[in-house]
């Protein structure tokens, strides 16, 4: 498929053949953190824009072998060539983030500068006293988030679900993801948004983030509820799937704690490897404790049960998909399942069925990818040919000493707008 393509928005599993992704390179938003504001900007850690930066680009290149690969800036910077998208944006940014002020000066500026603006912040301008005493630095903060691309938008099917972020500092993001799905020329879909102001009466407390959101299949939903993605987020997405009347229909949702801050989303413990395989954290997923684990059925628009399930792989095996959990952090003992599980271990992506990208540094979680017939592949090899991806089960691992410090993963930071079906 070509860049310049016409592309239809199709998910219907987190396994299929991937056939477009939307990423976004880290830039200069990354470093306008300092120690005193990492935990505002949702970080525990201030990272380095050079090494992260390497890292990334070891992902990229490889993403960029199997797939067609969209950057979020330049999906933002053609649709602010339109007029009435960048006026219309802009006042919603503005306007949400009580900087009115500013709207006429980026106004002027051109798409490919206000897009970078509006992802790595606009420096206040100290022109009166109120400003001047400001301990804010900017207008419009950077979105020191926005290379964890799961989270704003979530693809299912041929629609796209915007998030409804849990914290503000990352709501521009999806109002950007917003406006690229709905003004794009190059993407046909149609947008579920929970950010109106209907929904928001509807369902107080509403929150969904894409690392919560997975596709088991495309009448199988599994979604994680915790910090991030409230019980009131799920009714949402319960609701629409019951407007739809579409037969059967399945979520299972699986409960998370409120710590450690490694349990953020569901893909921190949970993510599918292939038709048959899944990533765990096995004291979570498979162990014995509080947190629940819930399938809801829909059949022709209305709730026809809500049942407690044991975990989410015999859930999911009564539903017809049989995964043979993979431990993160191997079998060698807790502690290495906790310290893998903290560096992202459980987060991978897969770009085909079988065939995943995760960090290199999990030495345990990759021995037991091993261990289940997965060939391990530094993806250095791939890319300097060294190698080739093989036709068989394979892990590509990148480095992430740096990335892995901002709290995510390979999946984490890829957003699949089209899929192939198993």
């Amino acid at each position: 498929m070509q860049a310049n393509q016409k592309i239809e928005i199709d998910v219907c599993s987190e396994f299929g053949q991937l056939e477009g992704v939307i990423v976004h390179t880290p830039g200069l938003e990354v470093e306008e953190m300092t120690p005193e504001n990492a935990e505002r900007a949702l970080y525990s850690d201030i990272l380095n824009l050079s090494v992260a930066s390497s890292e990334y680009s070891v992902f990229k290149s490889i993403l960029n072998k199997v797939t067609t690969t969209f950057e979020v800036k330049d999906l933002l910077s053609d649709i602010l060539s339109i007029d009435q998208v960048k006026s219309s944006l802009l006042k919603v940014i503005c306007q949400s983030e009580g900087a009115m002020d500013i709207y006429p000066k980026l106004l002027g500026q051109s798409a490919p500068e206000l897009a970078r603006l509006l992802i790595q912040g606009v420096p206040i301008e100290r022109d009166n006293l109120t400003r001047y005493l400001s301990q804010e630095r900017f207008s419009l903060r950077p979105l020191h988030n926005f290379l964890f691309t799961r989270d704003a938008s979530m693809s299912f099917g041929k629609e796209v679900l915007i998030g409804k972020m849990a914290s503000r500092v990352r709501d521009r993001e999806a109002v950007i993801m917003d406006a690229i799905f709905n003004n794009h020329p190059l993407l046909v879909t149609k947008t579920i948004n929970p950010n109106t102001p209907e929904n928001l009466k509807n369902f107080p407390g509403i929150s969904i983030e894409g690392g919560d959101f997975q596709v088991g299949r495309k009448d199988v939903l599994v979604i994680g509820t915790g910090i991030r993605t409230s019980t009131q987020g799920i009714d949402f997405i319960l609701e629409n799937i019951k407007l739809k009347k579409e037969g059967l229909q399945h979520i299972l949702i699986q409960e998370l704690p409120d710590t450690p801050e490694s349990f953020i989303h569901l893909d921190m413990v949970f993510t599918f490897l292939d038709v048959d395989a899944c990533m765990v954290y096995e004291p979570l997923i498979m162990g014995t404790n509080r947190f629940h684990t819930i399938h809801i059925q829909v059949e022709n628009g209305k709730v026809t049960d809500i049942s407690e399930q044991k975990n989410l792989p015999k859930a999911l095996k009564k539903l017809g998909i049989d995964m043979q959990p993979i431990q993160c952090g191997g079998i060698t003992g807790d502690w290495t399942q906790e310290r893998e599980q903290w560096h992202s271990g459980a987060n991978f992506f897969a770009f085909s069925p079988g065939k995943v990208i995760g960090y290199e540094r999990n030495v345990h979680t990759l021995e037991q990818l091993n261990n289940n017939g997965f060939q391990v592949i530094p993806a250095k090899d791939i890319l300097s040919e060294v190698c080739e991806i093989p036709e068989g089960k394979c892990v590509i691992t990148i480095p992430g000493s740096e990335l892995a410090r901002g709290g995510g993963g390979a999946r984490c930071m890829s957003m699949p707008i089209r899929r192939k079906q198993v």
